[in-house]
């Protein structure tokens, strides 16, 4: 498993703190990606921008997609810019995987069909490993959930844990999903003001 995939795990497991917008989830996926490549080594950062690295098939369909996605022209791409492109329907991505490989099953709702129902976990390793590392409150996986609102702020050092290229890449996941929070914001501002306008004529 991955930390992409123990992430939505976790997501699909644990009540958030605040309600969890898809578009934070689909960034903190395409953080948790770069961090387990910076693990496997198959990219570096110089200067917060993404410099890719030779790697051999990582044996998960998801992350060697990211690995093939990666700008490897310089002047390479930042951090930043790397999350908002991939992460665009990423969390679809890897419900469906984590559906494929029937690690997640459909709640039914009535009369509703399974694939409407709300996706939940099956006990499996992959739970488990998810859930142990939970647990153990291990920095990466808690700060990725912290910055998409599944947990407070977690109590361990991310810094110490995983080094300076992973803080990289959980400070622009922050960024990103503040980023998006502003964009929901001005435009239900502009929305609740062309609603008051209508109802004015």
């Amino acid at each position: 498993m991955t930390t992409p995939r123990d992430l939505m795990i976790v997501t699909l497991d644990v009540a958030p703190t605040r309600p969890l917008e898809r578009g934070d989830l689909s960034l903190a996926l395409a953080g948790a990606e770069l961090i387990d490549l910076l693990d496997a080594e198959a990219l570096g950062f110089e200067d917060e921008r993404i410099v890719p690295r030779l790697c051999p098939p990582t044996g998960d369909r998801l992350l060697d997609e990211a690995v093939s996605s990666l700008v490897r022209q310089p002047p390479y791409e930042p951090v930043g810019e790397w999350l908002w492109r991939r992460g665009r329907g990423l969390s679809s991505a890897y419900l469906d995987a984590l559906e494929a490989a029937g690690q997640i099953t459909r709640r039914r709702h009535g009369w509703l069909p399974v694939r409407a129902g709300q996706a939940v976990p099956v006990d499996s390793p992959a739970r488990r490993r998810a859930t142990d590392r939970w647990a153990s409150d291990e920095p990466v996986l808690a700060s990725l959930a912290a910055a998409i609102g599944v947990r407070e702020e977690p109590a361990g050092d991310a810094s110490a844990a995983a080094g300076d290229a992973a803080v990289t890449v959980l400070a622009a996941v922050n960024d990103a999903v503040m980023e998006l929070e502003a964009e929901r914001q001005r435009r239900a501002i502009e929305e609740a003001a062309f609603d008051n306008v209508w109802r004015a004529e």
